[in-house]
């Protein structure tokens, strides 16, 4: 097959001008073109008078080779990429026998659900251990803390079947490069389960959210009739290590469940079990991380905006917008100076696993990921030091980072200062 990128036509463009297009384009001759699919559309609205959409097809042609080699200076036609998903490959043919240790999956968010549907598909029978409650039952939970504030910790936003996503209108564009086509098979996974068709070509696909429940609940059933087995309201609080080796994992309840290879799909809530990992010697990294925030608009303010006159139009959909600064040194945005706010009364904490005598190590390291002086705001460039008082500071001995959020001696410290 023959594939076209770029190719332009009006946004009212008729129903048979997209063949006709691609005919024009390749210069074939009559009968030459078998078929035309499209593999992604976008559109082009800086013109807002006369919105353009873009397209890139798959062109099913007679003697493709032919077509490809007139066309061996035009970078926008090319073979089409095979974007076929090759699995690793299939189970054992004795892989069902009852001694054998099914690999586990904790989680059951995106990450999750896809690692256990993969491993369904190749004959794998995966065990899912999730925290939280299926879908139905976690979005009756998730609507009784947003109308009544009641919190259920273990369902609610953040933790139950699909994920932090499941309330985000199910939105499934991204920014990385693909060079392995991975995406076409999870786009072509949520259309078997349900997802509307088009996302496999918009340029900014979504689910939605009402429609992404159903979507979730068939993607188990799959995994389900593939031998595979979801578990709700399991909770690991600790893994099984045993000569070095992962032997399987303890839940909440006391059980324990052995395997051999465990898949943790945590997603960035589930501070607990990072915390339990770092205390097994899990090996983490402090990572960079960017920060942006929400700006809220009337959608037909952005949609004129936008695309003017052709606001509305079914082919474009709700428009959207992003900001970016792209800064001086090439990386941060960061003054050249930064100062705490005068009028805020501003306190700093850190973690120091081990106790005050630990030395210079435990001063350096504090908990491992977060060294105390980065904690406390200081910086190797002294214009970016931020000056917390002395009395704002706090050391806590015997703890990471992360039980700050739930130890005793972190919240007497706050209420010392605050009272």
């Amino acid at each position: 097959m023959v594939r076209i990128t770029e190719l332009r036509l009006p946004l009212n463009h008729a129903a048979d001008a997209l063949n006709r297009a691609v005919a024009d384009r390749l210069r074939l001759a009559p009968g030459a073109l078998h078929g035309v699919q499209v593999y992604k559309r976008g559109f082009d609205a800086r013109k807002k008078t006369a919105v353009v959409l873009t397209y890139t097809v798959d062109c099913e042609v007679s003697d493709a080779p032919a077509v490809l080699a007139r066309h061996a200076g035009d970078a926008h036609i090319r073979p089409s990429p095979d974007t076929r998903y090759r699995g690793v490959g299939p189970a054992p043919a004795d892989f069902r026998a009852p001694d054998d240790l099914r690999p586990l999956v904790i989680g059951f968010g995106p990450c999750g659900i896809f690692a256990a549907l993969v491993l369904a598909q190749m004959g794998l029978r995966p065990i899912v251990l999730e925290r939280g409650k299926a879908v139905r039952e976690r979005t009756q939970d998730t609507w009784g803390l947003w109308r009544k504030g009641v919190l259920d910790p273990e369902s609610n936003v953040q933790f139950g079947e699909g994920g932090a996503g499941t309330f985000s209108d199910g939105k499934l564009w991204s920014q990385i490069s693909d060079p392995r086509h991975l995406t076409r098979k999870v786009l072509n996974e949520f259309v078997k389960a349900g997802a509307p068709q088009e996302i496999l070509y918009v340029s900014k696909p979504h689910i939605g959210t009402f429609r992404l429940v159903g979507v979730v609940e068939k993607m188990r059933a799959e995994i389900e009739a593939l031998g595979g087995e979801v578990r709700f309201r399991q909770r690991v609080t600790d893994v099984l290590i045993e000569h070095g080796q992962m032997r399987g994992v303890t839940l909440a309840s006391g059980e324990q469940v052995r395997a051999d290879h465990v898949l943790l799909a945590l997603g960035h809530s589930a501070r607990d079990t990072f915390a339990m990992l770092h205390e097994r010697g899990v090996a983490m990294e402090a990572k960079p991380f960017s920060v942006g925030f929400r700006i809220e608009h009337p959608q037909g303010l952005i949609d004129r905006a936008r695309y003017g006159p052709n606001a509305g139009h079914p082919m474009l959909g709700a428009a959207d917008y992003k900001l970016v600064h792209h800064a001086a040194n090439g990386r941060l945005l960061l003054p050249a100076s930064v100062q705490l706010p005068a009028h805020i009364k501003s306190y700093a904490v850190a973690a120091q696993v081990g106790d005050a005598a630990g030395g210079l190590k435990g001063r350096v390291l504090g908990d491992g990921l977060v060294p105390v002086a980065s904690a406390l705001g200081r910086h190797t460039r002294p214009a970016r030091t931020l000056a917390f008082a002395p009395e704002h500071q706090a050391v806590l001995q015997g703890m990471h980072h992360l039980e700050l959020l739930n130890r005793k001696e972190a919240a007497e410290q706050l209420l010392i200062w605050l009272r």
